[in-house]
């Protein structure tokens, strides 16, 4: 039955992309079914492969059909092949039990292979800000070499769009939103943790960014003697003063322990008000589940909104 199922995906496979050799005449790859022992993560990959909801999805699909996009992976040095697009594919099979998956073999240098690797998946729709910053900077890294050997070759001047700026651009988004996610990326891992958790505002963490490790270290503590985190004003402050040299721990545990709750901030609700809103049978306690949970959904849309 595998067997059978492994010829009929590659007939499938020459269909769509081509040819019986490595590479046919037209320039199509041809696609080869490889061992899943021989596939290596790709080095410093910054999207997690997570047991998650869609990765259960991901697993039923592969078991009935198999693998149907195949991966791209490189030849290593020391043996076997490195992915660069098809992590969770390759993940799926394993949770499945199969043993081998089909794969594009392509030569690629390690620029080229950032590239690939991230534009496969920054489509994706939920992506943590840690991994769409890393995404941000390898590609970054990647186009400025790539644009470093152009230019020893190249005798044409120019105006090149920096690399940010083509990020943006490709995304669709500002290239200050593409600089603020790379901020993220010097933020020590306990801190871009918090932000990943939604424990850490963005806007404030990209403020925390700037401070230096040390500096980062004793913010750590402040926030664990305060038992508070940083509203973005405060974080802000805390920047300022600390690249003025004017902070220290201290300094921050104290301005973490202010009271951010005014009393002109409180906002109450009639009765009578709420009660049009919901059946008439339902209590307060009720109610409030229902706000709390609408709350957290808008929440949930305002970072979506502020991350891209």
């Amino acid at each position: 039955m595998a067997e059978k199922r492994r010829n009929l995906a590659l007939a499938g496979y020459d269909e769509i992309f081509g040819g019986d050799d490595s590479q046919g005449n037209d320039g199509t790859e041809k696609v080869q079914m490889i061992s899943v022992k021989e596939l290596f993560p790709f080095k410093d990959h910054p999207f997690r492969v997570v047991d998650d909801e869609a990765m259960l999805r991901t697993v039923e699909s592969v078991s009935q059909f198999g693998v149907i996009v195949p991966a791209i992976v490189r030849p290593r040095e020391e043996g076997g092949y490195e992915i660069v697009s098809g992590h969770r594919r390759k993940h799926a099979a394993e949770l499945a039990g199969l043993t081998e998956i089909p794969v594009i073999v392509r030569d690629l240098d390690d620029d080229a292979a950032t590239i690939l690797m991230v534009d496969s998946n920054l489509q994706r729709e939920t992506l943590l800000p840690s991994e769409r910053a890393w995404a941000y900077r390898m590609k970054a890294e990647a186009l400025k070499h790539q644009g470093e050997r152009s230019d020893l070759t190249s005798s044409q001047f120019g105006t090149k769009l920096r690399t940010d700026a083509k990020i943006a651009e490709e995304l669709g988004i500002s290239r200050n939103q593409v600089q603020r996610f790379i901020r993220l990326t010097y933020l020590l891992p306990d801190l871009i943790d918090m932000v990943d958790a939604g424990k850490l505002g963005f806007n404030a963490a990209v403020e925390l960014s700037y401070l230096d490790d040390q500096q980062q270290f004793d913010f750590l503590d402040a926030m664990e003697y305060s038992q508070n985190v940083p509203s973005l004003s405060q974080a802000q402050r805390i920047k300022k003063m600390c690249q003025s040299g004017e902070c220290d721990e201290k300094v921050m545990q104290t301005m973490l322990s202010e009271d951010k709750k005014q009393p002109e901030d409180k906002v109450t609700f009639k009765g009578d008000f709420l009660r049009k809103y919901f059946p008439k049978n339902y209590t307060p306690q009720q109610m409030e589940e229902v706000i709390v949970k609408l709350l957290k959904q808008w929440q949930k849309k305002r970072q979506r909104e502020q991350e891209l």
